[in-house]
């Protein structure tokens, strides 16, 4: 595994990585508006998240994106790595868009005027399995060569 993130991977990881970091920062401090908000948004999608109190929910929520951000910022975090962790998070964010009603079309999924927002996480999803799938190239290339 490379421990630097090549030149091309560096525009991607800081544009991301910045975006998913003030995320974080801003739910950090949310209020308990904010906090009631987000974890009202999150238990629609995901109903497992009920029990837990939206202020806390909220400042994990956002000290994970801010250690998520901080990962892609960083070009010494290997990109497999943060980008295995963006797909991860983008796709919880991805079913947010298609559990939550009303965010979709009916019968399929093309976003509503209110779901716009969501769906444009799926681009978050392509990054990350981008990242993560340059460097499993990148391997195979070293492999090759080797033999």
């Amino acid at each position: 595994m490379r421990y630097i993130a090549r030149p091309h991977q560096l525009p991607v990881r800081l544009a991301v990585g910045a975006f998913v970091l003030n995320s974080g920062l801003s739910k950090l401090k949310a209020g308990e508006e904010t906090a009631q908000q987000t974890h009202g948004t999150a238990k629609t999608a995901y109903p497992m998240v009920e029990s837990h109190d939206p202020q806390d929910f909220t400042r994990k929520l956002g000290a994970f994106e801010v250690a998520l951000g901080g990962a892609l910022v960083v070009p010494l975090v290997p990109s497999a790595v943060a980008g295995a962790a963006l797909t991860a998070f983008a796709a919880g964010l991805t079913g947010l868009y298609l559990r939550i009603p009303g965010m979709r079309e009916p019968g399929g999924l093309r976003p509503t005027e209110q779901g716009i927002g969501l769906a444009k996480d799926i681009w978050l999803v392509g990054i990350g399995a981008s990242l993560v799938l340059d460097e499993v190239a990148r391997l195979r290339a070293e492999r090759r060569g080797r033999s």
